[in-house]
């Protein structure tokens, strides 16, 4: 049986099982035996319920006279304190809604329109002719990626001038 195991089996015992619990996590972790103290302390905290382990970590740093971490975004997600569940969903559906980076779509386009189509991607783009043509040819396609909302409309507004339809995605 491994020491995981054993570690997992003592978390779901009696809670009498926390000194035991204590000593299999510092042989897990740790290549020092912690002091009588610590393990001490560790185990008075495992007993805490959930909400007041929570209190933790803000005591500690205004204890210690420290400045609590800056929150971290990511993606729409918040990765630090937050007021509760809720709180933290209706932010990141706010960030969802808030896009920022945009692709321009060449949907469709006139055939008598095709070569104005070309020379106009060819002014935004790096591509050659031969390169803008067989672009174009495989409409639906993308033309652009990562633009800004501005840059975006601006494109779409000369494709649309050309005689084709683009779209922002």
């Amino acid at each position: 049986m491994s020491l995981c195991t054993i570690a997992r089996r003592l978390c779901l015992s009696k809670p009498s099982s926390g000194r035991r619990l204590s000593v299999v996590w510092g042989h897990l972790y740790s290549t020092e035996v912690a002091s009588e103290k610590v393990v001490d302390l560790a185990d008075r905290i495992a007993a805490l319920p959930p909400e007041e382990i929570k209190q933790i970590a803000p005591a500690l740093l205004f204890r210690l006279n420290r400045e609590p971490p800056q929150v971290i975004s990511g993606q729409g997600f918040s990765f630090g304190a937050q007021g509760g569940s809720g709180a933290g969903a209706g932010k990141a559906e706010e960030k969802k809604a808030e896009k920022t980076v945009f692709d321009v779509k060449l949907e469709k386009f006139d055939a008598a329109a095709k070569i104005k189509i070309i020379k106009e991607i060819r002014t935004f783009t790096d591509l050659g002719l031969k390169e803008a043509k067989e672009l174009v040819e495989k409409a639906p396609v993308i033309l652009k990626q990562s633009l800004t909302k501005e840059e975006a409309e601006a494109i779409i507004g000369k494709i649309k001038a050309a005689g084709g339809v683009a779209v922002m995605e």
